[in-house]
């Protein structure tokens, strides 16, 4: 069983990683992947967060960060060093087929820190903001896909380490984001 889900793995990323290549992608997916291509965004949903909460903003700030540093913090620091997963570009039968378009590193594959990262910030946001911004849902999980995607894309992830991140993310996105509404109510903020 575990075998034939670990060849489908590789057969879905070199269907990604190879089949899918193309110049557009080859330009846009290492953006997509990196974590400071996304700083204005930060900024612009910091801007609102502050806007928005007032002085109650730090409760919110503090508990995005929170999400963040779990995510990252559980896939790298406790389920990377127990799995010892290696990457695509590492792994000495696969590394001559990926098509690497970043710096490999030597940090280990599963889970994916990248998909955890942006799909427990993606759920924190919509549990805050879903209820008032209906497309919020759609587009957050979007984003959050789209970096998953381009980890694989890049040679970096397999599908099933982005799909464990992604997951992983959204339970601690989930809890984050209910701790968050939870403490805003007891301090009986209405937005």
């Amino acid at each position: 069983m575990i075998s034939a889900l670990l060849h489908f793995d590789q057969q879905a990323f070199l269907f990604i990683n190879q089949t899918l290549r193309n110049t557009v992608f080859d330009f846009i997916m290492p953006y997509v992947r990196d974590k400071y291509f996304w700083i204005p965004l930060y900024v612009l949903l910091v801007a609102y967060v502050v806007y928005q909460y007032r002085w109650h903003s730090i409760i919110v700030i503090i508990l995005a960060a929170l999400t963040v540093t779990l995510t990252d913090q559980v896939a790298s620091s406790l389920i990377k060093p127990a799995v010892h997963r290696l990457r695509p570009c590492n792994d000495a039968v696969l590394s001559s087929q990926v098509h690497l378009l970043v710096d490999c590193g030597s940090g280990f594959s599963f889970v994916s820190s990248h998909a955890a990262n942006h799909f427990g910030i993606a759920v924190f946001l919509i549990i805050l903001f879903g209820r008032k911004w209906k497309w919020l849902a759609p587009a957050a999980l979007t984003w959050a896909a789209l970096v998953a995607f381009a980890q694989v894309y890049v040679g970096l992830h397999y599908p099933v380490d982005v799909t464990a991140g992604a997951l992983l993310g959204v339970a601690i996105g989930i809890f984050t984001g209910r701790l968050c509404l939870y403490a805003l109510k007891k301090l009986n903020y209405a937005a």
